[in-house]
């Protein structure tokens, strides 16, 4: 992310086989645009922050408890939409977020949490972006607030979920020093999303391509 991203990742983007494509819903762009912001944990707060798995996700045998340092935080707004469905794919994408910040932060070292909620492209994505930050000695550290999170169900395993990350306060960390960097709020602090999920036989709504476009115009707030 803008924000949280070390200096060293700037400038980088995804390679490949990390460039997903994906009708109508998306791939993942870079990781400065957006599988970095494809953070993802939350300690401290968590049980406020983000929501619980539905019945139907909790169904999963071996999933696994997502957690984050207490200086890294996640809020997930429009947790619930009324219909099971569509908050299990909601509470499983923000696990997937988690987990991603899970690993790349140190608490999930073993990527457990990473290769359950994704599969496919978007794990190759998340795994590339992870290993950027470990080559840079860097975490992540500060708030991510993730809004604006619309599904629609596409039959019964299927699902396009949309949204947005104000990540004008998160921030990327030397892992050494301690050191946080911080950078103006600008309108690349802003990310939308397109993500497609796929539901595996455990009942989980994993994520398999995701799109992300910096500075998009519909997530300034």
């Amino acid at each position: 992310m803008h924000r949280r991203r070390p200096t060293l990742l700037a400038a980088l983007t995804l390679t490949a086989a990390a460039a997903l494509t994906l009708s109508a819903c998306g791939s993942d762009g870079s990781p400065g645009k957006g599988e970095g912001e494809i953070a993802g944990s939350d300690v401290g707060d968590e049980s406020s922050a983000s929501p619980s798995p539905s019945s139907s996700s909790t169904a999963a045998a071996g999933r696994p408890k997502v957690k984050l340092p207490p200086d890294l935080r996640l809020t997930f707004e429009d947790a619930e939409t009324g219909d099971p469905v569509k908050d299990a794919v909601l509470a499983d994408n923000a696990e997937r977020m988690r987990a991603v910040d899970a690993a790349i932060s140190g608490t999930d070292p073993e990527g457990k949490a990473l290769g359950f909620y994704n599969t496919g492209k978007a794990l190759e994505a998340a795994v590339s972006w992870v290993g950027q930050f470990e080559k840079a000695n860097a975490t992540v550290t500060g708030h991510v607030r993730f809004f604006d999170r619309d599904v629609t169900l596409k039959g019964t395993t299927s699902a396009v979920l949309t949204f947005c990350a104000d990540e004008s306060k998160g921030f990327s960390k030397d892992k050494e020093t301690g050191e946080v960097t911080k950078t103006p709020v600008t309108k690349d602090s802003y990310v939308q999303y397109n993500t497609r999920l796929d539901k595996n036989a455990d009942g989980v709504w994993q994520t398999s391509q995701i799109l992300s476009t910096r500075g998009a115009a519909q997530c300034q707030a």
